[in-house]
C-alpha cells in the first residue's frame, strides 16, 4: 500500500507540476513508447548481460516482497525468544542430550511445533539446529562457534544483497540510457534539419523526453525498490544476530532467562519488546 502510495505521490507531484507550467503533456505521451523501448529495453538487455541467472531468479523472486509488509514484527520477536528460552531452560535441567531428537528432527519436535511462526520458518530452525547440534557434540568452543555464526550471517547477508546491489547498479545505468535515447533523437532531428521550425521543436522535444525518463525511471521508481528491499533484507539479518547473541549467552554460562535478554537487547527499538513483556510473554508460553 505505501509502495503505490508513494508513487503516486512521486509521479503526480511531477507531472502535476509540469502541466501547471503549462506544458503540453501530449508531447511526452506521444514520445514515451519508443523511448521507453530504447530506454527499457537496452536497461533489462544490460542487465541479464550483466547478472548470472541465479542473481535474476533471485531479483524476480524478491519483488513481490515490495508490496508485503513486514513479517519482522514485535510478535514474532517475542515467540522466537520464547522458543529460545524453552530451549535452554530444557538445556538446563535435563542435559544437552534432552534435545538431541528436537535437533535432528525438528519438523516432528513437539518444541519447534509449538512455535506456529517460527518454529515452522526453514531459515530460523536451520540457523538454531545447526549450532544447537555443534553445542551437543561439545567439539567446540564459544568463540569457535561465534565465529561460525558470524561467517554465516555475512554469507547470509552478502547472498540476500546481491539482487539488491544488481537492482541499484540497474538505477544507475538508467540516465545514462535516457542519454542514449536523447542522443538517438538529437541525431534524428539533425537528419530532418530542413524542415519547418514547429515540427524541428516538437522533434527536440521528443528527443529531450528520453532524458527526462531515463532520470525519471532510475530515481523515482527502481532506486527506491532497491533501498526498500535492502531494509527487508537487513531485518532477516537482525534476527540471526538475536538467536547468535542467545545462544552464545548461554554457552558462556548465563541462565535462560538472562541469555534471551542478551538477543533481545540486539533487536531494533522499533520491535524490541520491553523486559516486563518479554517476562509475561515467556511465563505465559511455559
Amino acid at each position: 500500500m505505501f509502495v503505490l502510495i508513494g508513487y503516486l505521490v512521486a509521479l503526480g507531484c511531477i507531472f502535476g507540476a509540469y502541466i501547471i507550467h503549462g506544458g503540453n503533456i501530449g508531447v511526452i505521451i506521444h514520445a514515451l513508447p519508443t523511448e521507453m523501448m530504447a530506454i527499457g529495453g537496452g536497461a533489462i538487455g544490460a542487465f541479464i548481460v550483466a547478472n548470472q541467472p541465479k542473481t535474476l531468479k533471485a531479483v524476480l523472486g524478491m519483488l513481490p516482497m515490495m508490496f508485503k509488509g513486514s513479517k519482522y514484527t514485535k510478535a514474532r520477536y517475542l515467540e522466537l525468544m520464547a522458543m529460545l528460552y524453552e530451549i535452554l531452560q530444557k538445556v538446563r535441567k535435563e542435559g544437552l542430550m534432552s534435545i538431541e531428537k528436537d535437533v535432528e528432527d525438528p519438523g516432528n519436535s513437539p518444541l519447534f511445533k509449538k512455535y506456529a511462526t517460527v518454529g515452522t520458518d526453514h531459515h530460523v530452525v536451520e540457523f538454531v539446529t545447526d549450532y544447537l547440534r555443534m553445542m551437543v557434540s561439545g567439539n567446540l568452543n564459544a568463540h569457535e562457534i561465534e565465529s561460525l555464526m558470524d561467517n554465516e550471517i555475512e554469507t547470509h547477508h552478502n547472498e540476500g544483497h546481491t539482487p539488491v546491489n544488481a537492482i541499484k547498479a540497474l538505477a544507475g545505468a538508467l540516465p545514462a540510457f535516457g542519454i542514449v535515447a536523447a542522443v538517438l533523437g538529437v541525431v534524428n532531428t539533425m537528419g530532418s534539419v530542413g524542415q519547418p521550425p514547429a515540427v524541428l521543436g516538437g522533434m527536440i522535444g521528443s528527443a529531450l523526453v528520453g532524458t527526462f525518463l531515463g532520470i525519471l525511471l532510475a530515481y523515482a521508481v527502481v532506486e527506491p525498490i532497491g533501498t526498500l528491499l535492502e531494509q527487508k533484507l537487513d531485518e532477516g539479518t537482525k534476527e540471526l544476530q538475536c538467536i547468535k547473541t542467545t545462544l552464545l549467552a548461554s554457552m558462556q554460562g548465563y541462565a535462560p532467562q538472562i541469555a534471551v535478554e542478551f538477543g533481545r537487547k540486539v533487536l531494533y527499538s522499533t520491535e524490541r519488546p520491553t523486559f516486563s513483556e518479554l517476562e509475561s510473554h515467556v511465563k505465559g508460553k511455559k
